[in-house]
């Protein structure tokens, strides 16, 4: 007995696989943005109790170090969600862990600047996470966070001994997207300013030569 089929059309040929296929990467969009929007909780920039004066009243800051594991994975894909400990899109194309470590050193020594006793002492910094936005994500996203931590201490440049720390540096800040971003782009501050003039007070918070920097927000970023 012969049997009959039906031929249904290939969706991908089909009028409603071309509008599929147009429609893509707009749903991809909003549903990453969606993701995105999904995620909102309260971040920080938090440290121990800043040092004192009395601690750092003879130091003068003689080199900073700053380490980046090897361990770090580091990513410039550009998507909302990148599982990665180093995303930084703030310069040029190139390498990105050399960037990020240049980022922590000058922000580390203008911190640093204002200890001018007679006690060299070395700022040694390894970056745990140093986590920016990516173009999608200031291009779509409704908010975005800059997610940097750190590991810090001082040690007697002489001796080696730690005189602070082993200490952890939380470093979160909103970062602009949309037209905000846009505008600071063309006319500042850049994102890579904006990162770096938080590192510098951060970094000064903890080391007692400026304001105390520790806050919360909430956003969503990731």
């Amino acid at each position: 007995m012969l049997r009959s089929f039906t031929t249904l059309p290939n969706p991908a040929s089909s009028a409603f696989g071309r509008v599929h296929r147009a429609l893509r990467p707009a749903l991809m969009l909003f549903a990453g943005a969606f993701l995105l929007a999904a995620c909102e909780r309260e971040w920080s920039t938090d440290y121990d109790d800043p040092l004192t004066s009395a601690a750092t009243g003879n130091w003068r800051v003689s080199s900073v170090q700053v380490s980046v594991p090897d361990t770090l994975s580091v990513s410039d894909a550009n998507r909302f969600f990148v599982h990665s400990d180093i995303v930084w899109h703030g310069d040029p194309a190139g390498d990105r862990r050399a960037q990020v470590a240049a980022i922590t050193k000058t922000a580390a020594q203008q911190a640093a600047s204002g200890l001018h006793g007679s006690r060299p002492v070395e700022f040694d910094i390894t970056i745990l996470k140093f986590h920016g936005v990516t173009p999608i994500t200031v291009a779509r996203a409704p908010a975005a966070v800059h997610n940097m931590q750190f590991a810090v201490q001082i040690r007697d440049a002489r001796t080696g001994a730690v005189l602070a720390g082993p200490s952890m540096i939380r470093a979160e800040m909103p970062a602009l997207v949309n037209e905000q971003a846009y505008e600071a782009a063309q006319f500042g501050p850049t994102q890579k300013d904006r990162v770096s003039e938080h590192l510098a007070k951060t970094f000064s918070g903890w080391l007692g030569t400026g304001p105390d920097n520790r806050d919360t927000f909430v956003s969503v970023g990731q």
